[in-house]
């Protein structure tokens, strides 16, 4: 091929690329990945009697929000993408198995990390923070308090501080409101429900045609934890995630909002899953 040739080649390449990358929605729209479960997990852990709750796997999802202003990336998994080989075969590690890469998933619908505006955790526990360092170039929204306990010396909970340790030198908004307006016009908002970690949160969105949703994080794993008022045994402190639990189902019924549950995989199994996306 001659120069001229190689030349014309290359000027096609970020035109192709410029063609194939989503364009801004009109609306807000929300992408659910499947990044994994996690098997084994005794009802014990989470204060239920023998026999209160069928044993039960959990799932551990991802979410791209995508806004006309830039875009979301809300939990993250529960293994990094480095785990897989060059076969993609599914993954297991000790009690989690993952089946698909989340770039993998993310480039299915035409993103890559460093399309990303935002990154943000429900809290710091290792099943939502696994993929972290693939978005440090992403505007990290965290709690001080929550950064805090994740860089600390000797961190309380199920944590892996090697997953997002890029994060310590990535450019952050330290949220400081209850409420913190993603892109300011109140379709995607981070609400503050410490307990579970010192700055857990979950996140509201207000989409056009679905509705009112939050997604919970880890506020509740099991549905039975609301009917039977019961807490994990490893939460940060009980009395906060019992004062949040409070506030978030008081704003949930006040907005007529569905509420999701990360880990019950009757919920996970319910929702549509990327390709297809909410809005």
């Amino acid at each position: 091929m001659n120069t001229r040739a190689l030349l014309a080649l290359a000027a096609l390449v970020p035109l192709a690329y410029a063609q194939t990358k989503p364009a801004a929605p009109k609306s807000v729209r929300l992408y659910i990945f499947d990044c994994g479960t996690i098997k084994g997990l005794g009802a014990a852990m989470f204060n239920f009697k023998e026999g209160e709750v069928p044993a039960r796997d959990f799932v551990v999802p991802c979410y791209l929000v995508v806004h006309p202003r830039g875009t979301l990336m809300w939990d993250v998994g529960v293994l990094p993408d480095t785990v897989f080989k060059s076969d993609g075969a599914p993954v297991t590690q000790g009690i989690s198995t993952v089946t698909k890469p989340l770039k993998t998933q993310l480039a299915a619908i035409g993103y890559k990390p460093s399309d990303i505006t935002y990154l943000a955790h429900s809290h710091y526990h290792s099943d939502h923070t696994a993929n972290s360092n693939d978005f440090a170039g992403s505007t990290w929204l965290v709690r001080q308090a929550e950064r805090d306990a994740m860089f600390s010396e000797k961190p309380a909970g199920i944590i892996d501080q090697s997953s997002f340790s890029a994060l310590k030198t990535a450019k952050t908004v330290i949220i400081k409101t209850d409420d913190y307006d993603v892109f300011g016009d109140g379709k995607v908002i981070i609400k503050s429900a410490p307990g579970h970690t010192p700055g857990h949160q979950v996140l509201f969105l207000k989409f056009a045609q679905t509705g009112p949703v939050v997604v919970g994080g880890d506020l509740y794993h099991y549905p039975e934890e609301k009917t039977l008022n019961r807490f994990p045994t490893f939460e940060f402190n009980v009395d906060q995630s019992r004062a949040s639990r409070a506030a978030i189902d008081a704003f949930v019924e006040k907005n007529k909002a569905q509420f999701w549950i990360e880990h019950d995989t009757a919920t996970f199994q319910k929702l549509k899953k990327s390709p297809a996306f909410y809005e």
